[in-house]
């Protein structure tokens, strides 16, 4: 993928496109993220969580959910967070916002980078490419994106949940990222 159709897909600035297309391409090749109506998806998802590869670091506050993260509490056991300051050490990361010490380590293990040891390197664009794509993979979102199933495929990420009735938060702009996405990598409904 070019930057400047990643660009024209996430409605980001070019400087910005230049330095996730490669990364964002190789991991997405690896995934089988392989046509354009699954990369539509894909990219859409990945620039609504992120911030359009702005914030590749959950947002800390604390807020109240987040002081959550934090031992012991039934969300931090969850989330194998079990020493003070892994709520903060393993907020949400990556392009998906990968949540949590057990999350790193596995994703970690996956894509080959220590990053239960070095949670700092989701933020590197080949690793938040890959985790991402991983992430993608592990769930199989590429059926969600093969059958059109945008708001399913969103619920999944957002909630956790693919059957919720819940809307996903900030719905609106998936919608237009993914119009956006269709509309730079020719996908025709």
């Amino acid at each position: 993928m070019s930057p400047e159709t990643l660009a024209a897909a996430l409605q980001i600035p070019l400087a910005r496109a230049s330095l996730w297309a490669d990364p964002l391409s190789a991991a997405m090749a690896l995934y089988e993220i392989d046509t354009p109506a699954r990369q539509a998806a894909f990219l859409a998802q990945c620039g609504h969580e992120c911030g359009r590869f702005q914030w590749l670091r959950e947002l800390w506050g604390p807020t109240s959910e987040q002081k959550l993260y934090e031992p012991f509490t039934p969300k931090s056991r969850a989330l194998g967070n079990t020493t003070d300051g892994d709520g903060f050490r393993y907020r949400g990361g990556g392009l998906l916002g990968i949540t949590g010490r057990y999350n790193f380590r596995v994703m970690g293990q996956k894509i080959g980078f220590d990053l239960e040891a070095n949670p700092d390197l989701i933020v590197r664009p080949d690793v938040a490419s890959l985790a991402s794509a991983q992430f993608w993979a592990d769930r199989n979102f590429n059926a969600y994106a093969d059958a059109g199933q945008f708001l399913t495929l969103s619920r999944a990420i957002n909630l956790g949940n693919p059957n919720s009735t819940a809307p996903p938060n900030g719905m609106d702009d998936r919608e237009q990222l993914w119009t956006s996405c269709k509309a730079a990598l020719g996908v025709t409904d």
